[in-house]
């Protein structure tokens, strides 16, 4: 494992890194290149609003949500952008609660349509989903579908996946900028320099990233931040690794049972045929020791046939 010191850029899927890299005023150029690209230039944003992380909801529950970055665009368009070090239960359900706070603030008093702003939820997850391991998918985008037309329902709420383990491409591999976006991201804290292939915003990514540019105080958050990071990982790893080896051990059982079952009747079959035997024996005066030597009864069985 790197230490600090031998790195020369910032991790990007610690706290600090993401909201120095994402989440600060100077910086919202590399956000809204990133989102452009993410969403292929369906939705061009010109202009881009940090807007207060922290929502509650308007019931006596009183639940909170606090996104990692929740910003407007020039069209009132809303974007939470959250980045998940480690797998977490139930998180699905999370993006999907997380969605409803921007739609619930755009209630008016009043006569008012219900006419709505879009919603898009991004996720940059450092963990892949259970059921997309097969295809090694990288971009999950969900939307609101008709199940028997098979087409888009609603189009205003969104939620996008980044299943960041899934992207495996290399330097020489990258086809789209949407790759270089990617392979920046997830590579950032292990390169020595910046790729010659991505330039334009990209020299202001990677120079932010620098941490020979940080102050003693800078250095000193994201140190704590890095360590988090990888206490969570390696808290995560080892969950991983012992559930993999109680799979191993539960699965060997389960086989061994399995076979067990699949044997049952092949013995009762044999033992059938030796107490067959046993009985053909005693009946021609075969003394009980001898037949006990040919088949392995005991004594006390072959004295009861």
């Amino acid at each position: 494992m790197h230490t600090l010191l031998e790195d020369k850029y910032i991790n990007f899927f610690t706290d600090y890194g993401f909201k120095r890299l994402f989440g600060e005023e100077r910086n919202k150029d590399l956000l809204i290149d990133f989102l452009n690209n993410l969403l292929d230039k369906k939705e061009t944003i010109v202009t881009l609003n940090f807007k207060n992380t922290e929502k509650t909801t308007s019931t006596k529950l009183d639940r909170k949500a606090i996104f990692d970055l929740y910003c407007e665009n020039d069209k009132g368009e809303k974007f939470i952008i959250e980045l998940q070090k480690a797998k977490q239960n139930y998180f699905k359900d999370r993006s999907l609660f997380y969605s409803t706070f921007p739609i619930q603030e755009q209630a008016k008093r009043g006569d008012w349509n219900f006419e709505l702003k879009a919603v898009y939820t991004i996720g940059i997850l450092d963990f892949c989903f259970d059921d997309s391991d097969k295809n090694k998918t990288v971009v999950s985008e969900v939307k609101l579908f008709d199940s028997h037309t098979k087409k888009v329902f609603y189009d205003k709420l969104t939620f996008i996946y980044l299943q960041m383990p899934n992207f495996t491409k290399k330097e020489n591999e990258l086809e789209t900028y949407l790759d270089k976006w990617l392979f920046a991201i997830k590579n950032l804290h292990t390169l020595n320099d910046k790729p010659r292939v991505l330039n334009g915003i990209f020299e202001k990514f990677f120079e932010e990233a620098k941490i020979s540019n940080y102050s003693q105080k800078e250095i000193h958050n994201y140190e704590n931040s890095l360590k988090y990071y990888r206490d969570l990982k390696n808290s995560f790893d080892t969950v991983l690794h012992e559930g993999l080896m109680a799979g191993r051990i539960e699965g060997r059982i389960e086989g061994r049972i399995e076979a067990e079952e699949k044997l049952k009747p092949i013995i009762e079959e044999q033992n059938q045929a030796i107490i067959e035997s046993a009985k053909l024996m005693k009946k021609a005066g075969i003394s009980t020791e001898n037949i006990q030597k040919a088949t392995n009864l005991l004594k006390e069985d072959i004295e009861k046939l």
